[in-house]
């Protein structure tokens, strides 16, 4: 498939595509007159990498398992499981970091002037 088709059944942009490649999360194969070729694999690869970019993962932390996902099936499913019970636990300690601030705005706002201390604020 060229290029334009793979970009079109994927549902992602041909720049996509390209910047996937750059990160080498896809390789296509090259005709002789230097046309991108893709297989019916990269289709699979790019809607593994959009599904993980909704789940929360970067593009880095993909690249850094695609290789153990893809190159093993039996491995796959127990290192997914590993995966996103860490990346639970990292939506979990920013949901206690995002409660704690809130808090505080929530406190300073209560306040007369919300960017002094209650003992820094001028007596009247």
């Amino acid at each position: 498939m060229r290029i334009g088709e793979v970009a079109a059944r994927a549902g992602v942009s041909v720049d996509a595509l390209r910047f996937y490649e750059e990160k080498q999360l896809i390789q296509p194969l090259r005709t002789a007159n230097g046309y991108r070729l893709y297989t019916e694999q990269t289709l699979q690869l790019v809607g593994y990498i959009k599904l993980a970019q909704q789940l929360g993962f970067s593009l880095a932390e993909i690249g850094e398992n695609l290789p153990l996902l893809w190159d093993n099936e039996a491995l796959s499913k127990d290192l997914l499981a590993q995966l996103f019970a860490e990346k639970i636990a990292v939506i979990d300690a920013r949901i206690q970091q995002m409660n704690a601030l809130r808090g505080l705005l929530a406190e300073r706002a209560a306040q007369v002037c919300p960017l002094l201390d209650e003992a820094d604020s001028p007596r009247t």
